[in-house]
């Protein structure tokens, strides 16, 4: 069963799917087995867009890194963070 990832108003839900086939089902580009993960890790690397679908990447699209980008950065913004009292 392949899960669309679908929040609200995202314009990544028809890029990024969760398979529990592919990767354990960690979020891959649709249509490949090219995890989120792996993308991110090459923008963190400071490599651009344009050289990630060209050398890194060929199956992927400008847009498909985008999703990726837009994919953790909704992630990280829907994080409930609980921080507790400093014990001494």
């Amino acid at each position: 069963m392949i899960t669309v990832i679908n929040m609200v108003n995202k314009n990544y839900s028809d890029r990024i799917v969760l398979d529990p086939e592919v990767h354990f089902g960690k979020p891959c580009v649709k249509g490949t087995r090219i995890p989120v993960e792996n993308v991110l890790e090459l923008v963190q690397e400071d490599i651009s867009f344009k050289r990630i679908t060209k050398d890194y990447s060929p199956d992927l699209t400008v847009e498909d890194v985008k999703a990726c980008v837009r994919y953790a950065t909704d992630i990280v913004q829907s994080e409930e963070i609980h921080l507790g009292s400093a014990s001494k």
